[in-house]
């Protein structure tokens, strides 16, 4: 387990923030996303929480298998999705984050998690009790994340979205100074706490490692974006900016389309589970059996004595008997990164 806070300071309040976060959401989820790849949301209604009071509760389903590095595309299978799951209680917020597989299953898949706490302050990032002040095994990283001085990713890099140099029109704010955080006024902070968990034995640290280097660089361009675009939703009123979330959703998951399993299991229905999902949701096998893609073709001659064991083809033959799918490549394999 890997546990981090970020602090992310914003030329904003907490009462404008909150517009402007639901805005940059939906708009890059939205530029982020193309035919198979992006954020599909499933779901985005009110909730209403014991503890926590009235919210809104969203799922949404990630696909981002052709962005992973290649050391990490070695050991998952192609087919893959995120799944997030927020309850928004505004300042405060819960995100978890789960990993489906469309057609395989993985011994390690219940082993991985992702867990956001986020709560929302008009302050400089100088809370330290924000999430409680009980003692815990080992003391927390804290990251502060500077929107304007912080090096971002090269292929993320827009000129008008430098914030060094952006001077917002409707607000006149901008044009952020080296220690900007001292003299702004008004100015709020994110703070974000962030769990990761990969309890694989040789992969965890460099796979809980790398997802903290990924959802820092997302925080740096999501927060970097919000205010970037603050001309665009600074005068917009919650129902107006619950109503372009709705209808830049509605585009996006158009945006990404539909698409069959790559792999093809069986052509015989599986029996429903009792617990069903949405009907976008890419069906997984609840069948113990080995696909009919690896049992050894019936047909086939062999000798007496040859043992019940599956023999690969030879891929230089074009005239083997059966395929294995696309994933099993003997051409090449992933190099590290």
């Amino acid at each position: 387990m890997l546990m981090k806070e970020y602090r992310i300071c914003m030329p904003l309040t907490v009462e404008e923030y909150r517009i402007g976060q639901l805005y940059m959401i939906s708009k890059h989820s939205h530029e982020q996303s193309e035919r198979g790849e992006g954020v599909e949301v499933v779901q985005n209604e009110p909730y209403n929480d014991p503890e926590h009071g009235s919210g809104q509760f969203t799922e949404k389903r990630i696909y981002l298998n052709n962005k992973l590095p290649s050391w990490a595309r070695a050991v998952v299978p192609k087919i893959f999705y995120v799944t997030e799951k927020a309850w928004n209680y505004y300042p405060y917020t819960i995100t978890a984050f789960e990993l489906f597989f469309c057609c395989l299953q993985c011994s390690f898949l219940p082993k991985f998690s992702i867990h956001i706490e986020s709560k929302y302050e008009d302050n400089k990032g100088n809370n330290d009790n924000i999430f409680g002040s009980e003692p815990k095994e080992e003391e927390t990283e804290v990251c502060f994340v500077d929107i304007a001085y912080d090096e971002i990713p090269e292929r993320h890099y827009k000129e008008s979205e430098d914030l060094r140099h952006f001077k917002s029109k409707k607000t006149e704010r901008g044009n952020l100074q080296e220690g900007w955080i001292d003299t702004q006024d008004p100015i709020m902070c994110s703070y974000k706490l962030v769990t990761v968990r990969f309890e694989v034995w040789g992969l965890q640290t460099r796979v809980e490692q790398f997802v903290h280097k990924v959802i820092r660089d997302v925080l740096l361009l999501g927060h970097r974006q919000a205010f970037a675009w603050v001309d665009e939703w600074i005068d917009m009123t919650m129902e107006e900016v619950r109503e372009y979330e709705r209808a830049t959703q509605e585009a996006t998951n158009l945006k990404i389309g539909t698409f069959p399993p790559a792999i093809s299991i069986s052509e015989t229905p599986l029996q429903s589970s009792t617990r069903s999902g949405p009907n976008s949701a890419p069906s997984t096998p609840l069948s113990t059996e080995a696909p009919d893609f690896l049992s050894v073709p019936k047909e086939r001659p062999r000798k007496k004595s040859a043992p019940e064991t599956l023999t690969l083809p030879d891929p230089g033959r074009r005239d083997s008997l059966f395929k294995l799918p696309s994933f099993f490549s003997w051409n090449s394999s992933p190099q590290p990164e």
